[in-house]
């Protein structure tokens, strides 16, 4: 079988320049060949990947973060071509879904194992995803998020704090039906990235899209719904109103943002959304089991911090606050 390695050299925080010698080094070279190429420019991933298609490669390996695997991904989606992801980002949102493993040399492994599955993609607005898309909050800070002059997650937790404090909930029709919502995501995969679950139970198998409606909620209660995403119980959250679907139209007062995947763009004020069931071919993990991951460090971490925020919060609303308390929260921070 014949690969292509697409490498982005600047994605993520890693460098990659003993990557071409590490893929030498582990790659089975009994049942593939391969060729390597790097990235100049933004959107170069795409140009490559749809020459690979036309050049009869049989799997395009995107080495990169999600702008690298989504690029490629769109590339190559309703071709017999197949996606395999080493991921190299900071959020690695498609492939912490699949359960791929964060190591290079370990992805490389699951690529021998060569076990490939026709997954589901979104279009929203004609625009493919393979995450999620969205519009309302989500949707501002990916805009806010693209205009920065760093990216990471430190950068995105920043416009998170400091943008979410003035933004206002907007008025969305769907169907016979108004909302008043934060945010409004639609998810084929069940997380943002980081472990963030915006739709725990989302699958890219089922032909369906998890629709996630994000009701208003006063500053007190974000730290909870933080914790419910890094938690996997965002769907049982009271501030939540989740469907599924395999296709809506969303009704805006005025055009406005969208994502797809974290990439933001102004459209429209309809915003058509639909599932295309077993769309695009994919490299799995067999051996993905989603019941053995444990918290990462930043989940532990913001349900400490949680714990803390909720335990001042009863002893605010008691009227009686706990000196001992409020500075155990202080010393957190």
């Amino acid at each position: 079988m014949r690969l292509l390695f697409i490498i982005n050299p600047i994605s993520g925080t890693a460098r990659k320049t003993n990557l071409p010698r590490l893929i030498a080094s582990t790659i089975d070279r009994e049942r593939f060949s391969y060729d390597i190429v790097h990235t100049r420019y933004a959107g170069h991933a795409a140009e490559l990947a749809r020459h690979a298609v036309d050049d009869g490669t049989d799997i395009v390996v995107a080495v990169g973060g999600d702008g690298t695997v989504n690029e490629v991904a769109r590339a190559i989606r309703d071709t017999p071509v197949a996606l395999g992801i080493i991921p190299c980002g900071s959020g690695n949102g498609l492939a912490r879904h699949l359960m791929l493993p964060l190591t290079p040399r370990r992805a490389i492994d699951i690529i021998n194992r060569c076990e490939i599955h026709a997954l589901d993609y979104g279009l929203i607005n004609d625009r493919p995803f393979f995450c999620t898309c969205g519009m309302g909050f989500d949707a501002y800070i990916s805009h806010k998020f693209a205009e920065a002059r760093t990216r990471g997650l430190a950068t995105y937790v920043e416009k998170v704090l400091t943008e979410g404090l003035d933004y206002q909930p907007q008025i969305y029709a769907i169907d016979n039906d108004e909302f008043s919502a934060f945010l409004i995501s639609c998810a084929n995969a069940s997380q943002y990235g980081n472990d963030a679950y915006i739709a725990p139970q989302a699958s890219m198998r089922d032909g369906l899209l998890d629709v996630i409606i994000v009701s208003p909620f006063d500053l007190i209660e974000a730290p909870g719904i933080i914790m419910e995403m890094m938690n996997k119980t965002l769907d049982k959250s009271n501030k939540i109103l989740t469907f599924r679907t395999s296709s809506l139209t969303i009704h805006r007062p005025r055009p406005d943002y969208i994502h797809y995947d974290g990439d933001p763009v102004m459209t429209d004020a309809d915003v058509n959304i639909r599932l295309v069931h077993q769309g695009i071919r994919v490299i799995v993990n067999p051996a993905a089991d989603k019941r053995r991951r444990r918290p990462n460090a930043l989940q532990t971490a913001m349900g400490n911090i949680f714990n803390d925020i909720r335990d001042l919060r009863a002893e605010i609303l008691s009227r009686t606050p706990d000196t001992a308390a409020i500075k155990k929260f202080i010393d957190r921070l």
